[in-house]
């Protein structure tokens, strides 16, 4: 099975048609993720784009059933049978446990393994790095265009707040990887 294929026939059904935006979104992940996947081997990276490609499964409005669209997809990702490496982080991108915490549902992500290597630093890189519209942005504008859209009183703008030093940290180890690596990121 084409990893990349397959979660991209994925994708495409589950976003495409129902949050155009949102594909959108997915879609400039995926070419973030394409940018990074020189630093991985060839299986390593062929993981960081299939998960740059589904991570946001669970907002699709038939898979979400909790409300934090991380565990919601990498449930789904489960039961269709994804490695369970890509369901990991999918079910911890972008310092998911913190969401999950402000949200009474930590216990739900112990199922999966946050791995904490430069491969899930990419995808969090790439996620915080595009915009809803797939369009790159700085990690700034990212933070600050989630926290506007969700107002003020959201529990997505409280995270986000309370996730920043971890995503920032995580962004700035990737980029300094693709500097060392001779990589145009911008």
């Amino acid at each position: 099975m084409d990893l990349r294929v397959w979660a991209d026939e994925l994708a495409a059904g589950w976003l495409g048609v129902h949050l155009p935006r949102r594909w959108r979104h997915v879609q400039g992940v995926y070419e973030r993720s394409r940018v990074a996947d020189r630093l991985f081997s060839t299986g390593d990276a062929d993981l960081l784009a299939a998960a740059g490609l589904v991570h946001d499964l669970g907002y699709a409005p038939e898979l979400a059933v909790t409300g934090l669209h991380a565990l919601d997809g990498a449930r789904y990702l489960r039961e269709v049978g994804a490695p369970e490496r890509l369901c990991a982080l999918v079910a911890h991108h972008s310092a998911a446990h913190l969401e999950a915490e402000l949200r009474g549902m930590a216990d739900e992500l112990v199922d999966w393994n946050d791995e904490r290597t430069p491969l899930r630093d990419a995808l969090w890189w790439a996620d915080m790095t595009t915009s809803p519209d797939g369009e790159v942005v700085t990690f700034e504008e990212r933070a600050a265009e989630i926290q506007q859209r969700y107002g003020p009183d959201d529990v997505v703008s409280t995270f986000i707040q309370a996730a920043r030093p971890e995503l920032a940290a995580a962004v700035g180890r990737t980029e300094a990887q693709l500097r060392a690596a001779g990589i145009d990121y911008v």
